[in-house]
């Protein structure tokens, strides 16, 4: 009993709004104890008086009294706090003039004999022999269905199929494009979506245990822009438990590369079955790694668009400053396909800005400013002979690399930002003790992050992000030398950049010595995500790293 009162004391006084494990009548004694307080006091580094701790006392029982009040209301994941990140520096001003989007002409393509083949074929091939009527969408659909059904348990990447609204969705498909009206590069093609992201009819579990019977009575923003442009969905993939890792409450999705190894996480079966042939492309999102992690795990290419590029309506929060919705793919130009299709204002999330996408494939990149993170290349680590060679291969495009360093800010502690807003996410999760029925408990796991993560005063919060902000301004400072600069794909660079609200592209650059894929990343301007891709592409075109596939799976 002495351990919980000190427990609530700690907490009271920490100023967090923790439930409180007991109800207490607003005439009995205030329960808060000046040791309580100077006990509180070690975990946030203060030193009060004696006097100051006493003061404190009502204010601190009147603060508890009101966390109970407002927790009476309730709140569902998906309302957002009423504050906002802006990524856009002071003084900044939008890109404006827009472009069409030009993407490489597919040339002459053609079905191959063994159908089996078109798994491996990119967006931009399969919908050259779409709108050609060379295959149906109902058969290449049946085709990732089939593969979906046969490999899926191996790597323990899908959670649901969606077969039926599949078939509806390719038969619909066909009939259009039979018909004269083709909508895209997208029309009838399958596609994957990570488990976070609402489906109406089908469960949205969030990979994690306590929401695995969960229904959401909307299609998210992202799935109806991609019905819009006529792709279609033939599964829900998995993610690692509420958006952390590989492993979800059916399993550890595999890689398969090596499927003794996890795919890394979160957007883990978006990034593994678009490796294995599942799914023409998948979709991801991104708080802290989760497209560039498991897109280099399975050696394929992904996307993290600025941050308030993309709506997330009808998906899981998890940090409402962070969270970045993206493609995963065979290839740099599918991404930009993808992206095209779903970016842009919805009229319902307020984060977004509307700002162009001005992809040109043929974009002559020697035009443009690029740089490498200098130190980052120079330091000892794994796979630096690859990272080496990417800048070797950038510069026989005629690319004169500029040497450039990010900000010298503590930009690991503001990560504290991010474990916040989660610990708000699922607040509820927490103080009812159903974080138990996940299935990682260890400490490096969401139930204990969540629970520690209830010590981060507001004031803290709210520092860490003023800080975000000075780290926003040198951000704009020294991508006023650069269009796009060259990165390792791990490292201070993919913290900040999300904090920042960069735009990423990550791509192969080769495999290791053990024969994993290892790659490269891409960041470009805010909203520069076109810049980014082009680069992207012209160093993915010279390599060809994203042309070898899982021996397992392609055979």
């Amino acid at each position: 009993m002495q351990r919980k009162i000190l427990f609530v004391g700690l907490l009271c006084a920490a100023s967090f709004a923790l439930g409180a494990f007991f109800q207490e009548d607003q005439k009995a004694p205030n329960p808060l104890t000046e040791e309580m307080v100077a006990g509180a006091e070690k975990l946030l580094g203060l030193e009060f008086s004696d006097a100051e701790r006493d003061s404190m006392l009502e204010g601190l029982k009147e603060q508890l009294d009101n966390y109970q009040n407002l927790r009476q209301v309730g709140l569902d994941n998906g309302v957002p706090p009423a504050m906002q990140f802006n990524p856009v520096p002071a003084g900044a001003k939008l890109p404006a003039a827009r472009k069409p989007f030009k993407m490489t002409p597919p040339g002459k393509v053609e079905a191959p004999q063994n159908p089996e083949e078109l798994a491996f074929y990119s967006v931009a091939q399969l919908g050259t022999l779409l709108k050609s009527r060379k295959i149906t969408s109902e058969q290449l659909t049946r085709l990732y269905l089939e593969r979906l059904k046969t490999y899926g348990p191996q790597l323990e990447c899908v959670i649901t199929l969606t077969e039926d609204l599949a078939l509806r969705q390719a038969r619909k498909a066909d009939a259009e494009i039979a018909a004269g009206k083709y909508r895209g590069p997208l029309h009838g093609i399958p596609y994957g979506a990570k488990d976070l992201l609402a489906v109406k009819g089908y469960p949205t579990t969030w990979g994690a245990m306590p929401y695995k019977g969960q229904f959401i009575d909307e299609d998210a923003a992202v799935i109806k822009r991609l019905e819009a442009a006529g792709a279609v969905l033939a599964a829900k993939l998995t993610l690692g438990a509420l958006a952390w890792g590989e492993v979800w409450y059916g399993g550890m999705t595999r890689n398969p590369w090596n499927l003794e190894q996890g795919s890394s996480g979160s957007s883990a079966g978006s990034a593994a079955a678009t490796s294995a042939g599942l799914v023409a492309f998948a979709i991801g999102s991104e708080t802290w790694g989760s497209i560039v992690s498991p897109s280099t795990r399975c050696g394929v290419s992904g996307l993290r668009p600025t941050y308030g590029r993309v709506s997330r309506k009808g998906a899981m929060a998890l940090s409402w400053s962070m969270d970045k919705i993206g493609p995963i793919c065979r290839t740099v130009e599918d991404c930009a396909i993808v992206f095209n299709a779903i970016y842009g204002p919805d009229g319902e999330d307020q984060t977004l800005y509307d700002a162009p996408f001005n992809y040109d494939s043929g974009m002559d990149i020697r035009k443009l400013k690029i740089g490498y993170l200098k130190s980052a290349f120079e330091q000892e680590r794994e796979n630096k002979a690859n990272d080496d060679a990417a800048l070797e291969v950038l510069k026989s495009l005629g690319v004169e690399l500029i040497p450039i360093e990010l900000p010298d800010l503590p930009v690991t502690d503001m990560a504290i930002i991010l474990s916040a807003e989660a610990a708000a996410a699922f607040d509820d999760l927490t103080r009812s003790n159903r974080d138990d029925l996940l299935v990682r408990q260890i400490k490096n796991a969401w139930p204990n992050v969540f629970r520690h993560s209830r010590f981060i005063p507001a004031v803290e919060y709210l520092n860490a992000n003023r800080y975000r902000w000075l780290l926003v301004q040198a951000m704009d400072e020294l991508m006023g030398k650069v269009d796009v600069y060259v990165a390792p794909s791990f490292g201070t660079n993919l913290l900040l950049t999300n904090l920042t609200g960069h735009p990423c592209v990550v791509a192969p650059n080769g495999f290791d010595e053990k024969g994993a894929p290892t790659s490269i990343s891409f960041t470009g301007k805010l909203f520069g995500e076109a810049e980014a891709l082009a680069v992207a592409k012209k160093y993915q075109d010279a390599t060809g790293f994203h042309l070898q596939h899982p021996k397992l799976f392609s055979q």
